[in-house]
């Protein structure tokens, strides 16, 4: 096995060093992220497929002399299946070409909520993207089957587990090439992230409300509609509008004019009902109460 500074660029080498580590591989067409495998219309129903069409997740292997007869054929990128691997792999985005210059990339995202939760950015096996972005690889928990996830830790910051998969180191594609970078082996995935990624109960359908409790009227209407857009929130964004409607309550709290308490409550309701964690939900709200309290300029100059 190889450490991140010695992975082959060879693919068949490349795909036979993810296998020795224990990672589930399978051929990807050359120069692209899609499978390299035959269609259910075109299934010979034979091997892997004679009890019925196996899609890449179950063809998916570490028999070495698979790996070999399947790279014979052509210099194939490798694609690594996440679930059957046992990994979880955050995939840290970088901003589409078209958007502002200032705009934030998965990994500035990343290093912002690892902060918000108290812990620092995990040291584990990375690969940086063909694209700019990288791959944080982490070994799966026991016990809980997480899947794939869109925005759920935060705007381009995705990850891939049970139905998904990751392109491998060693793979080149038009925009560039995927290179470990730094870590030799994947880490334990740390459980404030598993309590971010495990999925959330279904969400009430019921009208959300903040509780009833003695507070100036004003403040009482920006929670109610604050913890609304909540609510409304597009699935990437939830994270961030969760923050920015807790912050602009949040000086309502340092006026003394709502406790802090019921406008956590509030909006720790409002973020769970849209489906964030709740461990997500507490350090995105008070790191922006916190914030908020601490910038907060007099009533009166407000």
């Amino acid at each position: 096995m190889t450490d991140a500074s010695t992975i082959p660029r060879d693919p068949l080498a490349a795909a036979l060093d993810a296998a020795a580590r224990g990672w589930h591989v399978f051929p990807l067409r050359p120069g692209t992220k899609r499978p390299a495998l035959h269609g259910e219309s075109a299934c010979p129903r034979i091997g892997r497929c004679a009890s019925g069409h196996a899609k890449w997740e179950r063809r998916a292997t570490t028999d070495p002399a698979r790996i070999r007869a399947a790279w014979s054929a052509g210099t194939f990128n490798i694609g690594i299946a996440t679930g059957p691997s046992g990994l979880v792999v955050v995939d840290l985005d970088m901003p589409k070409t078209n958007s502002s210059a200032d705009a934030p990339s998965g990994a500035t995202a990343f290093e912002a909520l690892c902060e918000r939760s108290g812990h620092p950015v995990p040291d584990t096996y990375r690969v940086r993207t063909a694209s700019g972005g990288t791959h944080l690889y982490f070994t799966a928990p026991d016990g809980i089957r997480l899947t794939n996830t869109a925005g759920t830790i935060g705007e381009l910051v995705d990850t891939r587990a049970w139905g998904g998969y990751v392109v491998a180191a060693g793979s080149t594609t038009d925009t560039g090439t995927y290179e470990a970078v730094s870590g030799s082996v994947a880490a334990p995935l740390p459980e404030w992230l598993r309590t971010i990624l495990k999925p959330s109960p279904v969400p009430s359908t019921g009208p959300l409300r903040p509780p009833a409790v003695d507070g100036s009227r004003a403040a009482l209407s920006a929670l109610e509609a604050e913890c609304a857009v909540v609510s409304a929130a597009p699935d990437k964004q939830r994270n961030t509008i969760l923050n920015r409607c807790a912050f602009k309550v949040g000086r309502f709290v340092a006026w003394g004019d709502i406790p802090r308490h019921v406008v956590e409550e509030a909006f720790q309701g409002a973020g769970e009902a849209r489906g964030l964690t709740a461990a997500e939900c507490r350090a995105t709200i008070r790191s922006a109460l916190d914030s908020s309290i601490r910038k907060a300029r007099p009533r009166e100059a407000a």
